[in-house]
């Protein structure tokens, strides 16, 4: 046999061998679900408990209260969410908009559409937009949101906007 035959003997196979393995379904949506299809149009857009009132949310699948959901989250233009952390993990798309999301050891990241984001159980981060942004999220456990001060010390929502609102002012 040829080196190329030899190599291409290999590759078939690890191709049998991975074809073999079962790959695991995802952490949320293992179990199948009815058929859900959405207008935008028809999309309520709720106030979201413990959050500033910039902040609304549409629900798509799941409930966020009990577990796992998908939803589209709205942050109006000058909104901002003070630092803070979630028991569940949390993924975030932008779809549209500009901002930006903070993450404690970590580069900032630019809100345009397509930005990406994956955030374990308790990573502490904060958004802004600067122009309204819609973004798709998921979290694979009921929402929570802990805000925290610069120390990590779990604090208020009332506290946590006036320090933010404290810091805003100290940077410009």
């Amino acid at each position: 046999m040829t080196m190329r035959s030899n190599r291409i003997g290999a590759l078939l196979m690890m191709l049998a061998t991975v074809a073999a393995v079962e790959i695991p379904a995802p952490a949320h949506g293992t179990e199948p679900g009815p058929m859900i299809a959405m207008n935008p149009q028809t999309l309520k857009f709720m106030p979201i408990p413990r959050m500033p009132a910039c902040a609304s949310a549409a629900i798509l699948r799941g409930d966020p209260r009990s577990g796992p959901a998908w939803v589209l989250l709205k942050l109006a233009s000058g909104c901002r969410v003070p630092s803070h952390w979630h028991t569940p993990n949390e993924e975030l798309v932008v779809i549209s908009g500009r901002g930006t999301l903070e993450m404690k050891d970590g580069p900032p990241l630019q809100f345009v559409p397509g930005a990406y984001a994956s955030l374990p159980s308790h990573h502490f981060h904060q958004a802004s937009c600067v122009r309204t942004c819609l973004l798709f999220n998921s979290a694979d456990g009921s929402f929570d949101i802990h805000y925290v001060d610069a120390s990590g010390d779990e604090i208020s929502l009332d506290k946590a906007m006036t320090q933010s609102a404290k810091t805003k002012t100290m940077k410009k």
